[in-house]
């Protein structure tokens, strides 16, 4: 047997700020996940996202901490449809209140590339293909 990806996990310190920003980016959460310990999605391509609080992994590993020492550990990439989503989509997450770490820009490996943060400072990594010039 092998082992096979699966899913992506993030413990998260505020379960309802969490769901309502990853379906502000279109992750279709239940309703009544922002009230629950564990929330889950289906991602296209048969991965799924996972949320738990702190007090959920608590529960099962009481000397858990949450990891210090900054941001930029690791990231979700999300794919736009083209350049003007990468900066319409960082607008109104920014415009929310969400932190923007890095504004959209053109990058010299071809894309429309920006980052925002979500409730619990992890990267969230929008891009899209530049056009051939």
């Amino acid at each position: 047997m092998t082992p096979r990806f699966d899913a992506i996990g993030l413990v998260v310190s505020d379960m309802a700020a969490s769901v309502a920003f990853y379906r502000r980016l279109g992750f279709g959460f239940p309703e009544g996940a922002e009230d629950q310990p564990h929330a889950e999605v289906q991602l296209p391509g048969g991965l799924r996202l996972l949320l738990d609080t702190e007090d959920t992994v608590r529960s099962f590993h009481a000397g858990w901490q949450p990891p210090t020492g900054g941001s930029g550990r690791a990231a979700l990439a999300l794919l736009c449809d083209d350049p003007a989503e990468v900066d319409q989509v960082y607008e109104e997450l920014v415009g929310a209140g969400y932190h923007g770490e890095l504004k959209p820009w053109d990058a010299f490996w071809g894309q429309r590339y920006a980052v925002v943060h979500d409730p619990d400072g992890n990267g969230i990594d929008l891009f899209a293909p530049l056009k051939p010039a």
